[in-house]
C-alpha cells in the first residue's frame, strides 16, 4: 500500500482522451493522495480540464523527469489497456521513474515486482504495488452473506466502464455523509487504489471467485449499508465477473449503471443494447435463482451523461424513468440523493 501523503503522478500517455484512461480518471476523482501532475505528451502544457473537459485542474507534463521535478513520489499507471496487458513501450518511463526513487502503482495483470523489483532501493522506502495480485486463496462460497442483516447493494452494468465504481463510491459517500454506517467494497484495481482495500476479482481463480467476494462482504458485516463494486456485464461475451459478484455478495439491492445513448456495446458493435427493463429483469432473476438465493430488487438506474448538453441529459433521465419505472440520475452531475433515498425506501 502507498502512504496517503505521497504525491502522485498519473501516467496517461496516449490514453487521456480515451476510454482506456479510466484508471487515471478514477484516481484523479477519488484518491486521498495529493496529485502533482498527469503525464501525456499530446496535451503537454494544458490542464486536464482544458484537454478533455473533465473537472480536474491538474497540470499535464510530457515526461517522468518533469513529473519528478514537480515533487512526484509515486507513479500511477493510469491506463487500463484492453486485456490489462503491460505494453513494452512503457519500459523506459517506468525504468526512469524507479531510477529516480519513485514508487509504482500497477493496476495491470503483469507482475511488475518480478520485472522491476531489482531496481528498488530498499533504504529509500520504494515499493511496487501490484494491485491485481491476489493476497490469499479463498474457500468455496456457501451463501454465508445471505445470513447478514445489512443492506447489500451490488452495482451492475450494461457494459464495461459504465460507471459501476463511480456510482458505488458516490452512494457510499452519501450514506457516510448522512450519518449511516456504510462501507464500499472494491473488486477492481481502481477501486482498490482509491480505497486502499478490496479484491482483484479478475485475477482470482474462477473456482475461488465467489468465495473471494463472500469473504470480502463478510468482512463488512458490521456496516449497515454495503456497496459492492461491480465488474463487467452479463451482456458482454468477454465478461465472467457478474455471477461471482451476485453469488458471493447475496445482494439484496441492485443499481444498474448505463452510459447514455449507447445502442451497442462499446467494443462489440454487433451486440445491441437490449431494453433496459428487460436487462434489469434478467439481473434480478439471476440473483434469486427461482427463490433459492437472496432476491435482489433493482432500486434505480445510474446514468452516465458525460458530454451531453444539460437539456438532453435531463430528457434522457426522464425517458429512462418512464421506460423502467425506476428512479434515474447521473450521480456525478446531479448527486446521489435520488438513488440513495430509493435504497432507503426499499431496504425492507
Amino acid at each position: 500500500m502507498i502512504n496517503t501523503e505521497k504525491k502522485l503522478a498519473i501516467y496517461m500517455d496516449g490514453a487521456l482522451d480515451t476510454d482506456y484512461g479510466k484508471m487515471g480518471l478514477g484516481v484523479m476523482r477519488y484518491s486521498p493522495n495529493p496529485i502533482s501532475c498527469v503525464i501525456d505528451t499530446k496535451y503537454r502544457g494544458m490542464t486536464v480540464r482544458e484537454a478533455i473537459g473533465q473537472p480536474f485542474d491538474y497540470s499535464i507534463v510530457a515526461s517522468i523527469e518533469e513529473a519528478y521535478g514537480l515533487g512526484s513520489e509515486v507513479l500511477v499507471l493510469g491506463i487500463a489497456p484492453s486485456g490489462g496487458k503491460f505494453p513494452d513501450s512503457w519500459d523506459p518511463p517506468i525504468t526512469n521513474a524507479l531510477g529516480l526513487g519513485m514508487s509504482l502503482i500497477n493496476g495491470l495483470h503483469d507482475d511488475l515486482n518480478a520485472r522491476y523489483g531489482h531496481l528498488l532501493r530498499a533504504n529509500a522506502g520504494q515499493l511496487i504495488w501490484d494491485v491485481r495480485k491476489p493476497q490469499k486463496n479463498y474457500s468455496i462460497a456457501s451463501a454465508k452473506a445471505a445470513e447478514l442483516n445489512n443492506v447489500r447493494t451490488l452495482l451492475v452494468g450494461t457494459d464495461m466502464a459504465a460507471g459501476k465504481m463511480t456510482t458505488g463510491i458516490e452512494l457510499y459517500r452519501w450514506f457516510k455523509d448522512h450519518g449511516y454506517s456504510a462501507d464500499f467494497l472494491a473488486t477492481g484495481q481502481i477501486g482498490m487504489v482509491v480505497s486502499g482495500k478490496g479484491i482483484p476479482l479478475d485475477a482470482i481463480k474462477v473456482d475461488q471467485a465467489c468465495g473471494a467476494v463472500e469473504d470480502l462482504v463478510l468482512s463488512a458485516r458490521e456496516a449497515e449499508f454495503v456497496f459492492i463494486e461491480g465488474q463487467g456485464s452479463l451482456l458482454h461475451p468477454g465478461s465472467t465477473a457478474t455471477l461471482p459478484l451476485m453469488r458471493g455478495s447475496c445482494a439484496n439491492h441492485l443499481i444498474l449503471c448505463h452510459r447514455a445513448n449507447m445502442d451497442h456495446l462499446f467494443d462489440q458493435p454487433k451486440i445491441k443494447m437490449p431494453p433496459l427493463k428487460e436487462f434489469i429483469a434478467l439481473n434480478e432473476a439471476l440473483t434469486g435463482v427461482c427463490g433459492s438465493l437472496t432476491k435482489a430488487r433493482c432500486a434505480g438506474v445510474a446514468l452516465n451523461t458525460f458530454g451531453m448538453p444539460e437539456p438532453a441529459a435531463r430528457k434522457k433521465i426522464e425517458d429512462i424513468e418512464a421506460e423502467t419505472g425506476l428512479p434515474c440520475t447521473d450521480v456525478v452531475r446531479y448527486g446521489a440523493d435520488k438513488l440513495c433515498h430509493a435504497i432507503l425506501k426499499n431496504q425492507g
